[in-house]
């Protein structure tokens, strides 16, 4: 029931005289709702902090630091080397959980922000009452599994999502003001902070996806979605064409309707860079994904787009530029990315148009969605034959000429410049001898981020020449990514949760983030591959699913053609854009309530504790840039589910990694009889930087690990640990002996040789524990 406000000119009894007498009641909760209310809906930020300092005893924070000073107040800058103190007295240590809670409030405030622009746009659109139905027709029926965790209610309506922001902003709000100058001073006391923030995040990405599958048409926990056509080979330059980049997909989506309406659905191209691709393929699977967010300075200086339009997030600062260098305008649809330009939202379309196509402006700001999307599909159309001459990719000549005009700087300021450290001084060489093949060779390898160009002595274009040299991958540059499914099935959850949580699946590997990937996107394909061979269940989202389609196998089949889309053992599941992350903690959770009947509202610490101990799962986040990126990583940690990033996660200055040879931190009490035991690391980290894909796979297998493995599941587990290990490393892994409990933890197959080397380490047998870090579950059952 929404508020309700009574106004009473005058009350008059016996007893009592009011006038102009106003009573308002706030929102009544009409909920059939079996579950009682648990410990902590709607938690502050130290209502669980009592279950995040439990984490980071056996998880501390191992620092990093990017700068070692501080300059966020005038009172500074403050050296904090060396046991130094700043102004204020933070510690070097507390400085740097305080610069990951800054980055972790601004991803968290990025998609609750996307939310709430969402949540309103589909209420003025579709009404309050627009009931939330992300996939009843195939038995989903917990809907909404970390918001009832989080805040203890079960939303029912559009509407009922707005109580869910209103907390959300108001939890944002007071973990900033923590990171004020004179406030929070305990590094573990922001690192907790930094977990409610993540929390907080994995619920405002719930509120965005879940309102948008319930009113846009997605598809709803389907695994056969459809597959739809990604690259740039894929889109045809002879149609007008309208590129979408970001995340917020109402304008892109009215792009798709105008067409429709007007007959124009196949004779335009739509595609789009990052997670509005995903999500309008989501909406029509007609539209086209040109690639992952690395993608954007390559198909913008491919000249292609017609028209540019723009959202919100993930977006390129400098795309106006870009696009006024191929003469293709740009329209900017949301208050969060301006673009410096003229705001249009109460001119008429028709003007709108006039004065784009006639080059007065280069482009416009409009804020509304279904006018931005016909303003781009009308001028797409009428400027294309105009913008054929630009639709071409740079000579192989071009590549040529600068070659010789390069400096060949003996500091090589552009390969320093590279986060990847490309030989770009080498390509060069080859080509003022007129070979390309080196900078052909580097089109995979390179993440568009254009920082060799701003180093060049010469500025040279030297992206551009990486494009211009790999014509030939352009042209083959076809592929197809599964579209977003949303949420995982609850018949799914009934058919997997035994397995999982008992060992026998080896475990559940998330492949997530954004493509500032150490080398070649294909490394996360790779990784897809082979724990999909092996059976675990592999689930992806945003950039990182796009990178796992642009992988063919030796018959030539993409991942996605491959493997089935099921949430099951063996299957490749693509979930969907970045807000579509809350779906893989949301399996977690339901496995727990599912499975083993646990009780989700606002139980937190309770589920907490089950996925923590006993849910195999990992996250791998290869190409993580953003502060979303570290936002989302969070959100798990706080669940006690690890993450691994590649070499340029470092740059998030810090890590959460155990001590493998400390025992006393890895106690747990035996639910069974309340009793303190050694459980070993299980899982040994939260937090953790590969240098490699090899040295990322390796430390999956041992991350899905947990306490409660059965010894037919821990058996399992560790066979393919060490399979890995031997096959990347070329020797067993050292440290089996913390893992193995009994000698019905090993395969047959391998029991004989790894006996010999445990007994030799002195190693003893250990119990199985129904484990909790919890003292109030002793006594119930697991």
């Amino acid at each position: 029931m929404e508020n309700i406000r009574i106004k009473v000119d005058k009350v008059k009894t016996p007893s009592l005289h009011l006038s102009n007498l106003e009573i308002t009641l706030g929102k009544v909760l009409e909920e059939e709702w079996e579950e009682k209310m648990g410990p902590t809906p709607f938690p502050t930020s130290t209502d669980l902090r009592s279950w995040d300092h439990k984490l980071l005893q056996k998880y501390k924070p191992v620092y990093l630091p990017y700068c070692d000073v501080c300059c966020l107040c005038t009172m500074g800058k403050c050296d904090l080397t060396s046991g130094k103190r700043g102004a204020c007295g933070l510690d070097i240590w507390a400085q740097q959980s305080r610069i990951v809670l800054v980055a972790c409030c601004i991803g968290a405030s990025t998609h609750v922000g996307h939310a709430r622009h969402l949540v309103e746009y589909l209420i003025n659109r579709f009404g309050r009452d627009a009931p939330i139905d992300i996939g009843s027709k195939v038995g989903v029926e917990i809907e909404a599994p970390v918001t009832r965790l989080v805040c203890g209610i079960k939303p029912k309506k559009l509407g009922d999502l707005e109580e869910v922001l209103s907390y959300l902003e108001r939890e944002i709000v007071q973990l900033l003001a923590a990171t004020h100058t004179g406030q929070e001073g305990d590094n573990i006391d922001f690192e907790s902070k930094v977990f409610h923030a993540g929390m907080i995040d994995q619920v405002g990405m719930e509120v965005a996806d879940i309102a948008q599958i319930s009113a846009l048409g997605y598809p709803k926990a389907d695994p056969e979605a459809p597959l739809v056509e990604l690259g740039m080979g894929t889109i045809d330059s002879s149609k007008p064409m309208v590129l979408v980049i970001g995340h917020n997909v109402p304008p892109a989506a009215h792009i798709i309707d105008y067409l429709q309406d007007h007959g124009l659905m196949g004779k335009v191209e739509v595609a789009g860079i990052c997670c509005t691709a995903h999500d309008l393929t989501r909406y029509n699977p007609k539209a086209k994904i040109v690639g992952p967010l690395s993608w954007q300075l390559r198909f913008i200086r491919s000249g292609v787009p017609d028209v540019i339009v723009v959202d919100e997030q993930c977006i390129r600062t400098d795309v106006l530029k870009e696009a006024q260098a191929i003469k293709a305008p740009v329209i900017a649809t949301t208050a969060k990315d301006c673009q410096g330009l003229p705001d249009l939202t109460k001119e008429d379309a028709d003007e709108i148009v006039k004065r784009i196509v006639e080059g007065q402006i280069p482009g416009a700001l409009i804020l509304k969605p279904e006018k931005a999307g016909e303003v781009a599909a009308r001028v797409a159309t009428l400027i294309a034959p105009k913008r054929m001459k630009f639709k071409v990719i740079p000579d192989v000549s071009v590549v040529i000429e600068w070659g010789k005009r390069c400096a060949q700087c003996k500091d090589t300021p552009c390969r320093r410049a590279c986060p990847n450290d490309l030989p770009i001084p080498e390509a060069m060489d080859a080509a003022e001898k007129g070979d390309i093949s080196k900078f052909a060779l580097l089109y995979d390898l390179c993440i568009g981020c254009g920082r060799c160009e701003h180093a060049c002595t010469n500025a040279a274009p030297i992206h551009s020449l990486i494009v211009a040299s790999a014509q030939k991958q352009i042209r083959d540059e076809k592929f197809y990514v599964r579209s977003g499914r949303g949420a995982v099935q609850d018949v799914e959850i009934r058919r997997v949760g035994g397995p999982i949580v008992l060992g026998e699946i080896p475990g559940v590997i998330a492949l997530v983030g954004c493509s500032n990937y150490p080398a070649s996107g294909v490394e996360v394909a790779q990784i897809a591959e082979e724990f999909a061979k092996r059976r675990y269940i592999v689930v992806t989202s945003g950039c990182s699913a796009m990178s796992i389609g642009m992988y063919r196998d030796e018959e030539g089949k993409t991942i996605y053609e491959t493997f089935p889309g099921s949430f099951d053992a063996g299957g490749v599941t693509n979930v969907g854009s970045c807000v579509a992350n809350a779906h893989i903690a949301g399996a977690a959770i339901k496995i727990a309530s599912i499975f083993a009947k646990r009780s989700l509202r606002g139980n937190y610490e309770e589920i907490a504790d089950y996925i923590h101990n006993r849910v195999g799962a990992v996250g791998i986040a290869w190409g993580a840039m953003s502060q979303k990126a570290a936002a989302i990583a969070s959100g798990f940690w706080r669940l006690g589910v690890p993450v691994i990033v590649g070499p340029h996660g470092s740059k998030y200055r810090r890590m959460l990694l155990g001590r493998s040879d400390r025992d006393e931190d890895w106690m747990v009490y035996d639910a069974r009889t309340g009793e303190k035991v050694y459980a070993g690391p299980c899982p040994e980290h939260l937090f953790y930087a590969a240098e490699t894909k090899e040295e990322a796979m390796v430390m999956a297998a041992k991350l899905v690990m947990r306490a409660n493995d059965t010894a037919k599941g821990r058996a399992i587990k560790l066979s393919h640990y060490i399979d890995l290990h031997k096959k990347f490393y070329g020797v067993a892994p050292s440290d089996l002996h913390l893992f193995v409990r009994s000698e019905s933890d090993l395969s047959v197959t391998i029991r004989e040789e790894v006996m010999k080397v445990l007994k030799e380490k002195g190693w003893k047998e250990k119990p199985i524990p129904d484990p909790t870090l919890l003292p109030r579950m002793i006594r119930k059952e697991g």
